[in-house]
């Protein structure tokens, strides 16, 4: 195209297909993490999407088009993966639907930003590049940086990132090696690799289009995952009840609340499960505040028995609140805090104080907890805690596997996702926990408000599940892990994200050399 000559009628009908290739990509894209109805993770469908994006830049020669392109991509697909943000901001925060549909396409399309300054950095470097394997790589690591920095910039909002989507594929194998961003980063590096394939066959695309209906074949062939030889079970299962109140989000801090809490005191002293574990601020409000007698109740029984309870609940300290959970068991109270907060929902970012108070939701700053809290030990396992959106983080939980011989046997997820309905963020929550249990080889245990509890086996494979948005207690036993992690525990444990963030900038970084050294020449 020449600035100043109108298109021809191929140009227009060339951006045309462009366009309507990246919108039905994205789209797949944002279904891909969980099927709406059956909350099914579809693989094959997240890397079919990425080789629609892939082929798209493939056919681009100006980096603000591929710019454009990676933009409406990501904005497309993360908004479809998270349109349930609506719910809490218009039905539980009060905000003008047209306001909140506003700010939830708006949030995406920040978050999108990276994704364009990775595709048009792709495109810039693309001619420079001699190889396709070169090009495949330098893709993965620009996929793998927009990945990485929309889940770690600004407190990060990792939620529906491309690896989830392979949970139950293929790519499934490399979560204990490389997590889930690495997973993403195979995704992305195969993808291209069939654009290329595709776009430079030439005589040869029969073999090419036989080698993307192979990948597709990999990607879809369900997972089993195999038991570890290195695997040491704890020497006696858990015998776990696993409390969802199902309070409806606009009651959970009304006069209403007598009742859940009645429900959730009966339930916890009535099990006779070694352990029973409560949603995310299942009672509502700080132990200073609860009915007379309430809370002593609670901690006499547990401290007279051999049962333990995780409850969670909002404690008061000095005038601080903590969203956190509080252990009861014979040996003393445990405790822990919540650390990774969720802006907007638990802390206030600055300059946002203005947006917040057109919600009609308690919000207030609270308290972090540390990032490297004790265990919860009971009956011989060692339990790790963790609130809601912590389990999004893997590096984080994997920092708590450094000490081998400490590192925790179960993990203990602790949610409430009323916000936003009986929605697919539900099945996206259990996939995210999911993956979790693959990266670190130690089963989950997840108790809900309004869904979805379940068990999940250190194989990622979910054992006992309650349904969705019922008020019920979900009883069954879970086999602790105390053998050795995974690779991905003790490099993420030690070192964090940084071996991935290294190998993409440095990808990127010689990519961007390669292109300046040939446009030096091509000056002189």
């Amino acid at each position: 195209m020449v600035p100043g000559v109108p298109l021809q009628r191929d140009d227009v009908t060339g951006a045309k297909g462009l366009a309507g290739l990246v919108v039905v990509s994205a789209l797949a894209h944002a279904l891909a993490m969980a099927w709406p109805g059956t909350g099914a993770a579809s693989g094959w469908l997240q890397w079919l999407a990425l080789v629609g994006l892939a082929w798209t830049l493939c056919r681009l020669t100006s980096t603000r088009q591929a710019a454009l392109w990676g933009a409406c991509f990501g904005t497309l697909s993360l908004s479809g993966a998270t349109w349930w943000l609506f719910i809490s901001l218009n039905t539980y925060g009060g905000l003008p639907a047209a306001l909140a549909a506003v700010s939830v396409l708006l949030l995406s399309a920040a978050l999108s930003l990276y994704l364009a300054l990775a595709c048009g950095v792709w495109v810039a470097c693309r001619p420079a590049l001699n190889s396709a394997l070169s090009r495949v790589l330098l893709f993965a690591a620009c996929w793998g940086l927009a990945e990485l920095a929309r889940g770690v910039f600004f407190t990060g909002f990792p939620w529906a990132a491309a690896g989830y989507a392979h949970v139950d594929g293929g790519l499934a194998a490399l979560a204990p090696w490389l997590g889930v961003y690495g997973m993403g980063m195979v995704s992305a590096a195969l993808a291209m690799a069939c654009a290329e394939g595709l776009t430079h066959a030439q005589g040869r695309r029969p073999w090419a289009k036989a080698g993307a209906a192979c990948v597709v074949a990999w990607m879809a062939w369900p997972y089993v995952p195999a038991q570890r030889a290195d695997a040491v079970p704890v020497p006696q299962p858990l015998r776990v009840a696993l409390l969802q109140g199902h309070v409806p989000q606009d009651q959970k801090f009304t006069n209403q609340r007598a009742a859940a809490l009645q429900w959730y005191g009966a339930q916890l002293t009535q099990s006779s499960a070694d352990l029973v574990v409560t949603p995310e601020t299942a009672l509502p409000m700080a132990t200073q505040h609860l009915p007379e007698g309430y809370w002593p109740q609670l901690v006499g029984h547990f401290s007279a028995g051999a049962q333990a309870a995780l409850i969670g609940l909002p404690l008061l300290e000095a005038g601080q609140y903590h969203n956190s959970a509080v252990g009861l068991h014979a040996g003393g109270t445990y405790r822990y805090d919540k650390s990774h907060l969720v802006p907007f929902g638990e802390f206030v970012p600055p300059l946002f104080r203005w947006f917040t108070q057109m919600m009609n939701i308690p919000l207030g700053d609270f308290g972090r907890g540390t990032p490297t809290p004790p265990t919860f030990d009971v009956a011989g396992q060692r339990l790790a805690p963790n609130i809601c959106y912590e389990d999004l983080f893997g590096e984080e939980l994997a920092v708590r596997f450094r000490d081998p011989l400490q590192s925790p046997t179960l993990l203990v997820n602790m949610s409430n996702l009323a916000w936003f309905g009986n929605t697919v963020a539900l099945d996206q929550h259990l996939t995210i926990s999911r993956l979790r249990t693959l990266e670190l080889a130690r089963p989950m245990i997840r108790a809900t408000n309004t869904g979805t509890t379940a068990i999940i086996d250190h194989r990622g494979q979910v054992t006992h599940r309650l349904a969705p948005e019922t008020r019920g207690v979900l009883v069954g036993e879970v086999m602790g892990q105390a053998g050795p992690s995974t690779f991905f525990a003790w490099w993420a444990g030690r070192w964090g994200l940084s071996p991935l963030w290294s190998f993409c900038l440095g990808v990127t970084g010689l990519a961007l050399g390669v292109r300046w050294r040939k446009s030096q020449k091509a000056g002189l």
